[in-house]
């Protein structure tokens, strides 16, 4: 009888190591592929900026003072954690609202970001069944290139 006991502990204690090791082999494996999607996504962003930049600098390559490319960099209020993926989705949705800049004159950007301020301060974007308000920061031309700065928090109905 207590060789069985001590043999049905040693199988027990087998068991138990190798549900231990699958447990931590999926926790691996799901940081692995979440940090695998995360890059993806952001390549799919970079990938449609290049095709939407690149289909531009073909329309514009006679002109020489417009805007030929956009750039947003998204900055988080220092409370609040945003999901990374949620602010690229942010990022997507905002490019989508400032493509009618590209190809404008650069003088005349000044009555240009006057307006995407006031249509788009503390405009409400919707990523996963979340919401979120973004706010313009800084607005920047520099060699054909505008720059916006912006902050994303979430947004709180009251």
């Amino acid at each position: 009888m207590n060789k069985w006991i001590q043999t049905f502990r040693s199988s027990s204690l087998l068991v138990l190591g190798m549900v231990f090791g699958a447990i931590i082999y999926n926790i691996v494996w799901h940081n692995r592929f979440n940090e695998l999607w995360t890059m993806n996504q952001d390549l799919r962003l970079q990938l449609q900026q290049a095709q939407e930049d690149n289909k531009t600098l073909q329309q514009l390559s006679g002109r020489q003072t417009v805007i030929k490319k956009i750039k947003i960099t998204a900055e988080q209020a220092s409370t609040e954690k945003i999901d990374p993926i949620d602010i690229k989705d942010i990022i997507q949705q905002l490019y989508a609202d400032m493509e009618v800049l590209r190809g404008r004159d650069i003088f005349e950007i000044d009555s240009d970001s006057r307006l995407v301020r006031t249509l788009l301060n503390r405009k409400i974007y919707t990523v996963r069944e979340k919401e979120y308000a973004v706010q313009i920061k800084t607005m920047l031309v520099m060699e054909h290139v505008l720059q916006i700065w912006i902050e994303v928090r979430p947004y709180i109905r009251s």
